[in-house]
């Protein structure tokens, strides 16, 4: 026990499991699908980019990638968003002058 009362966790023996394996997850494409403002993007997007979300995450806005990054996680892991196809998912950048419509879908291998 520390001196606050809190236990200190035991440090990892070799003969504790490691955890459940990571698993294979299936590829992200992103693509945008179309533009609903009238502004340019600031980073450059237009409709028809496309992206491998592991392998391209850097090239795209950091605030596109951050309000569709909640919809990959649940492709990813075998869910469905209302309203989209399985294995889909349409989200919006939030640049409000800009509004790229963006679909993510999970690629088949």
């Amino acid at each position: 026990m520390s001196s606050a009362g809190e236990s200190i966790p035991e440090p990892a023996s070799e003969n504790k499991p490691l955890g459940a394996p990571r698993g294979k997850r299936p590829r992200i494409r992103i693509s945008c699908v179309d533009q609903l403002g009238t502004c340019r993007c600031h980073h450059g997007h237009k409709p028809g980019d496309v992206f491998d979300f592991d392998r391209d995450r850097g090239k795209m806005c950091s605030m596109a990638c951050h309000v569709g990054f909640p919809y990959i996680d649940i492709l990813r892991y075998g869910g469905t968003v209302p309203g989209n196809e399985p294995g889909t998912a349409k989200f919006c950048c939030p640049e409000v002058d800009t509004l790229n419509v963006w679909l993510a879908e999970i690629v088949d291998e």
